[in-house]
């Protein structure tokens, strides 16, 4: 049987850049969405090629304040895999902002996590999330992230670091339940600024800079071709570049590159105590 992915933020730019990948793929996508006007804009996506098939969810993210309220949700879906492309995009102020971007997510990640039949989640972040400095990070690209977290988007940046580190918590978490399978993969995309020009097909991807953009149809066509391995795992950061994306994802997948100092886990794993 092919996989069903539930895709949470469905109606965004990059989701439904990804939509019919997937279906092309033979996958089946539910596509989680706030806004019932917005579901022909979804359905649409299949076209007559697309083996696989689309289905709507129209639920408010806002409503999802408890595990409970995010397991209710995978209970109408069942997936086999999870793609977090949601957010409160600005609106609705900083209390909405941390609403979904931070609880929600962890709330989707918290069950996703524990359910036995799911076998992937990826979440789509910035590449500015984070709380240290890497040690491959130039002056440059670090002074871009602080600027942009502590004066552009300050209220995002905490929401995202936060459901980040929570991830990697619970990637740790799950490693050692041994009443679950263990062949789960935590990803995390991180893009730098996004941009809606055609997409190139040639990525900086794995250990980035974080001074320069990418296209929205980059970023989707990555998030595809990750999801649809069984060896892709950890953060990886993504930016406009030179090398082609089929070719980087074969090279952070051999050389286990993962855009995460190993230094900061145990501290992401004591500060949510599991």
């Amino acid at each position: 049987m092919p996989p069903r992915v539930l895709l949470l933020g469905g109606h965004g730019k990059v989701a439904r850049l990804l939509t019919p990948l997937l279906l092309s793929r033979g996958w089946n996508v539910t596509s989680v969405i706030r806004n019932p006007d917005h579901k022909d804009d979804i359905v649409s996506l299949k076209q007559k090629e697309h083996p696989g098939t689309v289905d709507v969810l129209v639920s408010s993210l806002d409503d999802v304040q408890s595990d409970a309220a995010a397991q209710e949700i995978l209970d109408r879906v069942d997936p086999d895999y999870v793609v977090w492309s949601a957010g409160a995009g600005g609106k609705g102020g900083p209390s909405r902002t941390i609403a979904i971007d931070q609880n929600a997510a962890k709330h989707f990640i918290s069950v996703s996590f524990a359910s036995p039949r799911i076998s992937k989640f990826l979440m789509v972040s910035y590449n500015g999330s984070r709380r240290n400095r890497p040690s491959w990070m130039n002056d440059d690209d670090w002074n871009a992230v602080v600027n942009t977290n502590t004066k552009l988007i300050p209220t995002y940046a905490a929401a995202k670091i936060e459901a980040d580190q929570y991830q990697v918590a619970r990637t740790e978490w799950r490693k050692k339940q041994s009443h679950l399978p263990q062949n789960f993969q935590s990803i995390c995309i991180r893009p730098g600024s996004l941009t809606d020009e055609p997409g190139t097909g040639k990525v900086q991807l794995g250990k980035t800079h974080t001074v320069g953009g990418v296209p929205r149809a980059d970023v989707a066509t990555v998030i595809d071709r990750v999801l649809a391995r069984d060896d892709t795992h950890g953060w990886i950061d993504l930016m406009g570049g030179d090398e082609p994306i089929d070719v980087a994802i074969e090279r952070i997948v051999r050389d286990k590159v993962n855009a995460l100092d190993e230094e900061d886990v145990q501290g992401m794993i004591d500060r949510y105590q599991l």
